[in-house]
C-alpha cells in the first residue's frame, strides 16, 4: 500500500499516545498532544463558507517575541505537534516563516493549513523543509466557481494551483517528508464542485484531496440543511474512484453522514487538543472563540 492509501484523514490518532491518556487518567497534569491556533485573525480570502466570522474576540497581536516564547514552552511541557490553522490566515503574518523554523528546532511537529495565495515558490523553499504536512484549502475544481465559493479574483485559482505544483516539485527534488493535501469544505449547495476538484488535484498531484463537510454555529448562521449532503454521497463515492497508487481522494463520511449531530454527551478532547485564535486567546474548542462564550476562556499567550 502506498504512503497516500495509508494517511488517515477521517478519525483519530489518539490512540499513538496511549501514555499521555494513561497519566491523565491517573489525574495527572498532561501537555496537549497538539495544538491547532493561527498566528493572526486577519484572512485575505472571504470565503462563504468560514466559520471564522462566527469566532470574533478582541484582537491582540502575535509578535515573534510572544510566539517564540510561546514555542519554547509548549516544548518545555511536552507537546508533541503544532498546526497553524484555526480562525485566520496565518501566512500573512509576518512572524509566519520564523514561528515554522523555530518550533521545528525545539522538536515540535509543525503543520499548515493555507488558502496557499502568498505560498509562492520562494516562500514554500523556506518552510517545506520544517513542516509535517501542507493542507490547501480549495474548495472548487473551476476557476469561476473558486472565485465564487472562496471569495477572491479568478486569478488566484491559477496562483494557487502553480504553488501546490511548486510545493509538489519541491518536495519530490529534496526527497521531503511532508505531506502535501488538498481540502474541500463542502456546502451542499456546491455539490457541483466535487468531480471537478478531484479532477483537478489528480492533475495537481498532491498526496491527498479531502472533502469535508461544512461546520456551522449552534444557531444555524450559515444555514446548512445537513440532510441535503444524503444527495451528494453518489458524486463523493465517484470522486474517490480518481484516487490512484500515489493520490487519494478522501472523503470525512463520519461527519458527512452524522446530520450535524453529536454522538456524545461531553467532549473529553480538550486536554489533548487546544485551540488558540489568531488573537492569543486560549479556548477548550474553536467554536467557542466567540465574547459570548467569554466563560469558557483560559487565557491569553499575548499577555
Amino acid at each position: 500500500m502506498s504512503a497516500s492509501q495509508e494517511l488517515i484523514l477521517d478519525g483519530t490518532k489518539i490512540a499513538w499516545h496511549k501514555e499521555r491518556i494513561e497519566s491523565w487518567e491517573r489525574g495527572e497534569k498532561i501537555a496537549p498532544v497538539t495544538i491547532d491556533m493561527a498566528l493572526t485573525r486577519a484572512c485575505n480570502y472571504s470565503c462563504g463558507f468560514c466559520y471564522a466570522m462566527f469566532q470574533e474576540n478582541s484582537r491582540k497581536v502575535i509578535t515573534q517575541k510572544v510566539i517564540f516564547n510561546f514555542l519554547e514552552d509548549c516544548a518545555e511541557i511536552g507537546v508533541k505537534a503544532i498546526s497553524f490553522v484555526s480562525d485566520g490566515e496565518s501566512t500573512i503574518s509576518p512572524v509566519f516563516i520564523d514561528a515554522i523554523k523555530k518550533g521545528y528546532e525545539l522538536g515540535i511537529s509543525m503543520a499548515v493549513g493555507s488558502n496557499a495565495f502568498v505560498l509562492t515558490k520562494n516562500k514554500l523553499e523556506q518552510i517545506l523543509p520544517y513542516l509535517t504536512y501542507l493542507r490547501v484549502n480549495f474548495s472548487a475544481g473551476e476557476k469561476k466557481r473558486y472565485a465564487e465559493i472562496m471569495g477572491c479574483k479568478e486569478s488566484s485559482f491559477d496562483r494557487v494551483c502553480q504553488n501546490i505544483i511548486d510545493m509538489v516539485e519541491i518536495k519530490k527534488r529534496d526527497n521531503l517528508d511532508v505531506t502535501i493535501g488538498m481540502q474541500m469544505v463542502l456546502m451542499p449547495v456546491d455539490g457541483d464542485q466535487i468531480i471537478p476538484y478531484a479532477k483537478l488535484g489528480k492533475k495537481l498531484r498532491p498526496d491527498y484531496a479531502i472533502i469535508k463537510h461544512c461546520s456551522d454555529n449552534e444557531d444555524g448562521g450559515l444555514g446548512i440543511d445537513y440532510k441535503e449532503y444524503d444527495k451528494l454521497h453518489s458524486l463523493l463515492k465517484k470522486a474517490e474512484s480518481y484516487s490512484d497508487e500515489k493520490y487519494k481522494v478522501a472523503i470525512k463520511w463520519s461527519k458527512i453522514k452524522d446530520e450535524g449531530k453529536r454522538k456524545y454527551q461531553r467532549c473529553f478532547g480538550a486536554p489533548f487538543m487546544i485551540q488558540i485564535s489568531g488573537s492569543g486567546l486560549v479556548a477548550p474548542c474553536g467554536m467557542l472563540f466567540n465574547e459570548k462564550y467569554k466563560k469558557f476562556h483560559i487565557g491569553n499567550i499575548v499577555d
